[in-house]
């Protein structure tokens, strides 16, 4: 298998819609608590191909889980010393309950049928990607509503025993269709699938 050669982006493209992620060896993205300890000590995200996706994501969607993991690990919100809304991009937060905002992030709370969203976000993103932030249940969601364009997943080495699953769907018949392998460091080896939608809606 080739290496996916780095392409800058285009204006033309056509808009993907992404889960590009990280899993341990054995297929969780966190673990029961939501940890992410695991995975810092594997590498600095800036090293792997993260500079080069980013840069092609036009609009965000994440789950109430990974958004009050970042509001606690990754901004620190209340500390001495709290760390900016790391995306300039829109982000919609899926969420039942109501949540804290980020001062100066364009946040956009939002519950429900994820279609009606993705419109939005195309429409945002301005033909750049949509990118599904986690967790895999909601990644789950947009795969049955026919939406989940590609998969890119960065395997660490360790195992966890259980955790958040990856993504929680069973994608069988057909497979998915393995279009790039990449190796980063000493610890990661990042994995790039299409999804087939000739099967329809997936399925739990």
């Amino acid at each position: 298998m080739e290496e996916h050669s780095k392409v800058p982006f285009s204006k033309t493209q056509h808009s993907k819609t992404q889960y590009y992620t990280a899993a341990s060896l054995d297929g969780f993205i966190a673990t029961e608590d939501h940890s992410l300890e695991w995975l810092f000590q594997l590498g600095d995200p800036e090293e792997t191909s993260y500079p080069e996706f980013i840069a092609g994501v036009g609009a965000l969607a994440m789950g109430s889980g990974t958004y009050e993991w970042l509001l606690r690990n990754g901004l620190r919100l209340g500390s001495e010393s709290p760390e900016p809304w790391p995306y300039a991009q829109p982000t919609w937060v899926f969420s039942s309950r109501s949540l804290p905002p980020v001062p100066g992030a364009d946040l956009r709370f939002v519950s429900g049928d994820v279609r009606p969203v993705h419109a939005a976000m195309l429409g945002a993103a301005a033909g750049k990607n949509l990118w599904l932030v986690g967790g895999g249940d909601l990644v789950g969601q947009f795969h049955d509503a026919g939406l989940l364009d590609e998969i890119l997943v960065q395997i660490g080495s360790v195992t966890l025993g259980s955790g958040r699953p990856l993504l929680p769907r069973r994608i069988a018949f057909p497979p998915l269709r393995l279009t790039a392998v990449r190796r980063f460091g000493r610890h990661f080896v990042e994995l790039r699938y299409d999804v087939s939608k000739r099967d329809g809606l997936g399925g739990s």
